[in-house]
């Protein structure tokens, strides 16, 4: 289930720092409104450290793809 906390929660910081321990994003609202994501440096690296997405994109683009009609067609 997603936390979701107003920005003046932010003063709190043993709270915040106890809500990024659950490697979870922590999203901040202002005035009702999404405002900020707030992460653990873990969630954030583990997020980040996605090369095999990266690799996937640049085959895509530099077509060496296949389109997934054509897959199936072959099965």
């Amino acid at each position: 289930m997603p936390q979701i906390i107003p920005i003046t929660d932010l003063r709190d910081t043993n709270k915040i720092t106890a809500m990024c321990a659950t490697n979870e994003p922590i999203f901040v609202t202002k005035n009702g409104y999404g405002a900020m994501v707030i992460m653990s440096m873990q969630a954030y690296e583990e997020a980040m450290d996605m090369p095999h997405i990266a690799a996937g994109l640049r085959d895509v683009q530099e077509k060496r793809s296949k389109p997934w009609n054509e897959i199936k067609n072959n099965l």
